[in-house]
């Protein structure tokens, strides 16, 4: 060392070279809420602002450092004008983070990050300071409408684009959420059998039915399987979240068929006492056809009403004389519980049995109330009973 240094000249000899990206460790001097001074062992001290420790720029930053606490950073400028190192160790911590994102993306890693920003497009969530934005298409298998749900959540995702030179790092919660289901799905369809009774929630209500969540796994509660009775508008009996007690119907591959007609609630079972030949019955007009007018009995059980059969006078078709919803009286003239078919007759309520059974028009009754093969009831096989 030469003779001639100056004080200063050695002073500044004693301090370590640092340049613009290096990575230095110092020791916190002092802490205030907008900055952290650190000593790193250089002619001149550190300064970390609140924008160069954190994304949050209400963060105060002396509940997160305090003095003598040891910190990594990265160097932005060695003078800033006034003497002073600027340091960084948001961009630090992105470096690593990054290096963490790009290590789970080429294994194909689950991660772990907090939502920190809520956007318009998706979620911003960090891990170990890195950045990952979670479009909403790929936050989870169904639209959600409302993001702002999921701010400060911890949520599981998969990298699935890694490209930080154009700042485009993608995660996808959507497939963890996907695989998830399947593995539950496969699970309950093991343990499922037709025939069994199970509980259900409501999902989704359509006009065709509506789809039940078995616990893991979505059946269809068609219109038809309703009720034994007539079933109208689904949106009428159910809606979205209610409890609903069914029975597997059919299972095809992942598709289960569900049904509310429940065997022993069949209105049919005790139909052979109750609308015996001869009985005198109350129903409600359900519908008409040019042929006779379906008369309601019970939840599922419909008569037919011949037009031959509504009154002594001729008439030409049932709505002359009656319209839907109308309570009527009616006498059994038919009982086919085989096909499940009813036929009715005003004209012969107000007779007696002998005046039936010696009146040939009682023949006539009763044949136009089961028409032949050419008759306009044989015509309408989809009118049922």
């Amino acid at each position: 060392m030469s003779d001639n240094m100056s004080f200063e000249q050695m002073l500044e000899q004693s301090f370590k070279t640092i340049r613009n990206g290096d990575v230095v460790t110092g020791t916190i001097i002092s802490v205030k809420p907008e900055e952290i001074v650190l000593n790193i062992g250089y002619k001149s001290d550190g300064i970390i602002s609140r924008n160069e420790y954190s994304a949050d720029s209400n963060l105060d930053l002396t509940t997160v450092a305090k003095e003598g606490d040891e910190m990594e950073a990265k160097v932005v400028k060695v003078n800033d004008g006034e003497g002073q190192v600027i340091l960084s160790y948001r961009r630090l911590a992105q470096e690593k983070g990054n290096q963490r994102l790009k290590e789970a993306f080429e294994k194909d890693e689950i991660l772990t990050g907090k939502v920190v920003q809520v956007l318009k497009g998706g979620l911003s969530a960090e891990v170990d300071g890195a950045r990952v934005f979670i479009p909403a298409s790929l936050i989870s298998d169904g639209y959600i409408k409302d993001l702002s749900q999921f701010k400060g959540q911890e949520l599981e995702f998969k990298i699935i684009e890694f490209e930080p030179r154009k700042r485009r790092i993608i995660g996808d919660r959507k497939q963890l959420i996907v695989e998830d289901k399947k593995v539950k799905q496969d699970e309950l369809l093991s343990t499922l059998k037709q025939g069994d009774v199970i509980d259900g929630t409501v999902k989704n209500v359509t006009n065709f039915g509506a789809f039940v969540d078995l616990g893991g796994i979505d059946g269809l509660l068609h219109i038809s399987e309703m009720s034994w009775g007539r079933v109208e508008n689904p949106a009428k009996l159910y809606k979205e979240g209610d409890p609903v007690k069914v029975f597997i119907k059919d299972i095809k591959d992942s598709k289960i068929a569900l049904s509310r007609k429940f065997p022993d609630e069949n209105p049919w079972n005790d139909a052979a006492e109750r609308f015996a030949v001869g009985n005198v019955v109350k129903g409600r007009v359900a519908r008409m056809a040019d042929f006779g007018a379906f008369i309601e009995l019970a939840p599922g059980i419909d008569g037919l009403l011949h037009v031959s059969q509504i009154s002594k006078d001729h008439i030409d078709k049932p709505s002359d004389v009656l319209t839907v919803g109308q309570e009527v009286e009616a006498r059994v003239v038919e009982l086919r519980e085989n096909e499940h078919k009813i036929s009715l007759s005003l004209k012969a309520l107000n007779k007696s049995d002998e005046d039936e059974a010696e009146n040939p028009e009682t023949e006539e009754a009763e044949a136009a109330a089961a028409p032949a093969e050419d008759s306009p009831a044989a015509e309408e096989p989809k009118e049922e009973a």
